[in-house]
């Protein structure tokens, strides 16, 4: 039996959260760091600073996310289940809690904030170490890390002890334009290094295991390229709509929401070049290499929905322009899907079909590898219809895992084909662990792992992708397509497909079903 490694301990540091009394705090930060502290790998010496506008103290802050790790720190394949809060696992990570008030746009708040972290560093020894995060409105981001940078507080010696670093939550940038000006603001108060823009996709097992799937396997090595894959197909499908963010997703989209960040990642992690090694760089560099050979979209490689009034799983829903802080007249999308094609000699004529949106008939993240029809010389009796196609999908949520459907001989005097498959689920074969997508990111962060975080150059490369359809997108007079709550979007999306050739459909937005043997 193969030894499972010996996990890194993380250094002695201190987490400063901005956005302490935010969503992403309560939902997802301090849940998965509780998750981290139940495993061991939370430093004893670790202290957690959480800043806000609001006054409150440090104990009620502590006492307001007790609830939320109840109901959110379980796996994330069983959202709605309330877990029990380990007492004396909760009681040692609440010690370390502290709340500062102040307002972070103001030079004042850095001062007190530096006294703060320069007190509480001392009494729990963390070495001088320090994470801060930035869990709030992405206008805040280029401030903040200048007023850090002014403050002196993320200034690192060149042998990187104690080390500094900063996680920039998405979006990173509206605009290609936009997302430069972040990159150079932040890049005069850090160094690259000390820049971790993060994904919570990425922290995914399924989105992880791509790596091992690939190139861990000489089985798939040899069929993964223009010569056996027909086309790829990736789906990241919401039933839910824009909720309680109508403010935001009003002026983002689909396609800026999703399609630079997320889905992309997705795609890099499928196509990328086998790397020398698992360092960081060599990683990245694979990823900004397969951004550079995308080539840019045309108006022609994409359609755009915004949903209707409908119903999903019984329930009416309304229409996106009758959502709570969104404008009546808008033309925002809330679904995206496009054409997209690699100019790189593995992928050259594979085309790659990426579909995103809100109000779809099921929760799914998948990615669906197509293989090239088998040649029909041994069986000349039957159609291209009769001889379907294999399949490798890779489901990232929910139930995480991997199928391979293909043919087999049906039993009995004739020879009849039956389609099977083989279903990898990661419950089959491993004990569940509470995740819900961020722990092996704040991790990683705190080990100084960049391997999961974009650089400046990929986030730029992947903004030159989609830009020139935002800006035709803009200056398009004509009104938005739209589709009903519970459709699997516009039809106008099935001709990406069939206009590159007449059997290519997209596949059902379903969750996946027991295999039943025909």
């Amino acid at each position: 039996m193969t030894e499972t490694p010996a996990m890194k301990q993380p250094d002695p540091c201190a987490m400063v959260i901005f956005g302490a009394g935010g969503d992403l705090t309560k939902r997802l930060l301090v849940p998965a760091l509780y998750n981290l502290a139940k495993t061991g790998l939370i430093p004893d010496n670790f202290l957690i600073i959480g800043a806000d506008i609001a006054d409150r103290q440090s104990e009620e802050w502590a006492s307001s996310l007790q609830t939320a790790i109840a109901e959110f720190a379980g796996n994330a394949s069983a959202e709605d289940q309330i877990r029990d809060v380990d007492p004396a696992v909760w009681a040692k990570l609440a010690g370390r809690m502290h709340y500062l008030q102040g307002d972070f746009t103001r030079d004042e708040f850095y001062h007190t904030l530096a006294d703060k972290l320069g007190a509480l560093e001392q009494s729990h020894a963390t070495a001088g170490n320090r994470l801060f995060y930035l869990a709030v409105a992405d206008r805040f981001f280029g401030p903040i890390v200048t007023h850090l940078g002014a403050a002196k507080l993320t200034v690192q010696d060149k042998g990187a002890k104690p080390w500094r670093r900063v996680v920039i939550e998405k979006p990173f940038g509206h605009s290609l334009q936009s997302a430069r000006a972040l990159n150079q603001t932040i890049l005069q108060s850090l160094a690259e290094s000390q820049i971790y823009r993060i994904d919570h996709f990425l922290g995914k097992e399924t989105v992880q295991n791509i790596l091992a799937l690939r190139f861990a396997n000489s089985l798939f090595e040899p069929l993964w390229n223009r010569d056996r894959i027909d086309h790829v197909q990736i789906t990241v499908a919401e039933t839910v709509g824009v909720e309680s963010r109508g403010k935001f997703y009003d002026v983002t989209g689909a396609l800026r929401d999703m399609v630079p960040n997320h889905v992309f990642q997705l795609l890099a992690m499928v196509t990328m070049e086998p790397p020398t090694g698992f360092r960081p760089e060599a990683i990245r560099d694979k990823k900004f290499d397969l951004f550079t050979g995308l080539e840019t979209l045309r108006a022609e490689d994409v359609v755009r929905g915004q949903y209707e009034a409908g119903t999903i799983n019984g329930q009416s829903c309304v229409a996106y322009r009758a959502e709570p802080n969104v404008a009546p007249d808008t033309k925002t999308e809330t679904y995206v899907a496009m054409r997209v094609r690699i100019n790189n000699w593995r992928w050259a004529g594979v085309p790659f079909y990426i579909r995103t949106g809100k109000h779809l008939p099921a929760r799914l993240t998948e990615i669906a590898i197509r293989f090239k029809q088998a040649p029909l010389a041994a069986f000349q009796d039957m159609s291209l219809e009769t001889l379907p196609p294999n399949w490798l999908i890779l489901r990232i949520q929910p139930d995480e895992g991997i199928s391979l459907k293909f043919e087999a001989k049906h039993p009995g005097q004739t020879m009849r084909l039956a389609p099977v498959a083989m279903e990898f689920r990661y419950t089959d074969w491993f004990t569940p662990q509470p995740n819900i997508g961020y722990e092996t990111l704040l991790y990683d962060c705190m080990i100084g792992d960049q391997t999961l975080f974009q650089r400046a150059d990929m986030v730029e490369e992947t903004w030159c992708v989609v830009q020139p359809v935002l800006d035709l997108w803009a200056a398009d007079p004509a009104p938005i397509p739209t589709y009903r709550s519970g459709d699997s979007g516009p039809k106008a999306a099935d001709a990406l497909l069939s206009d590159d050739a007449k059997e290519r459909v997209w596949r059902a937005i379903a969750l996946p079903q027991p295999h039943q043997a025909s």
